[in-house]
């Protein structure tokens, strides 16, 4: 973009009013087959507002010809940038080209691409992942660049940086409604259930279905169990990013979480009892246990009047659910195809 001024037809100035309304605004979500971007699509079904869509098989938002061509398509008043390429420890250290690439290639895309096509607030998605490994707990926002990242997702977390620096820096010079929410590690419907690769919460819930299967006596949980960590039901998030988009406007980051943690070993307990498995657990301590705390700090988020509204419990509940339906949508799909 050259430097100075927007053109006519920039980014909308910030409102002047407390509270922006949804109503009558055609909102894309970016990224919305994702775990958060699903759950957005959900709660956004209960606005009045249009809910836009589009896959990858329509636009590469890598590639600023074909996010410019679906900015002119759809016409988005508000934008939720949820969409990012993400993955674990293994595939960070493995892509770190891709990793840097590709999300820092799709914040600068569809940010400018806001800011060009006059769009009246932008929400852009980072994660709690970008802030110093050896981070003060609670987590205060504050915190960002403040000490060196966790080297392991340090690709992933300077992408995500850059893209809540870049809508800071749209909002200061242009004077661009562009906030920035970073939420902590969450789970719910439409998660990654692959045993080799999921997260803590889905990652056990595949280990109890198997154990169920097969009728075996324990689960094995890595490391010792002590470690304490803060989770979010997904469809939480997206009802908090939805109070964000009416109630916030500012530069600096929000985190977004519950504000409680719990030990691995707790969660494990939990997700046993609320699959109904009756086994036990063996942990593996010859496994990391990795950070051994790690909570952010949601007081700003409070102030703005949103706490999360699921217990861990009933999260884990209504995830088991869904994973048993469709695990078994999986299996009537094989059948019917063999």
């Amino acid at each position: 973009m050259p430097t100075g001024s927007l053109s006519s037809a920039g980014c909308s100035k910030m409102p002047e009013a407390p509270i922006f309304d949804l109503a009558g605004k055609r909102v894309w979500v970016a990224g919305h087959r994702g775990l958060v971007g699903s759950a957005l699509v959900r709660r956004l079904a209960r606005e009045r507002c249009e809910v836009l869509t589009a896959g990858r098989d329509v636009a590469d938002l890598r590639r600023r010809d074909d996010v410019d061509a679906l900015y002119a398509s759809l016409r988005p008043d508000v934008v939720i940038l949820a969409a990012a390429r993400v993955g674990g420890i293994l595939a960070n250290n493995s892509f770190p080209v891709d990793f840097l690439h590709d999300n820092l290639a799709i914040a600068n895309n569809v940010i400018a691409g806001a800011a060009e096509s006059g769009v009246e607030k932008l929400l852009f998605l980072g994660s709690s992942c970008i802030y110093p490994r050896e981070a003060p707990q609670p987590i205060r926002e504050e915190a960002l660049l403040s000490a060196p990242l966790e080297p392991t997702n340090e690709w992933y977390a300077v992408a995500k940086i850059a893209g809540l620096k870049l809508c800071q820096a749209y909002r200061r010079q242009y004077g661009c409604d562009f906030i920035s929410a970073m939420p902590t590690n969450l789970y719910g419907p439409g998660d990654n259930f692959d045993i080799a690769s999921a997260h803590v919460i889905p990652g056990l819930l595949a280990k109890v279905r198997k154990a169920m299967e097969d009728d075996a006596r324990t689960i094995e949980v890595w490391g010792t169990g002590r470690p304490r960590r803060e989770f979010l039901y997904v469809d939480d998030l997206a009802d908090a990013l939805v109070h964000l988009l009416r109630h916030y406007s500012d530069e600096p980051p929000i985190n977004v979480g519950t504000g409680s943690e719990v030990t691995i070993a707790d969660l494990a307990w939990t997700i046993c009892e609320a699959a109904g498995y009756s086994g036990g657990l063996q942990f593996d301590t010859s496994r990391p246990d990795g950070t051994m705390r790690k909570l952010l700090d949601v007081s700003r988020l409070h102030g703005l009047g949103w706490r999360a509204g699921t217990s861990l419990r009933d999260g884990i509940a209504r995830t088991w659910l869904w994973y048993l339906d469709a695990h078994d949508s999986v299996v009537r799909d094989a059948r019917v195809t063999a």
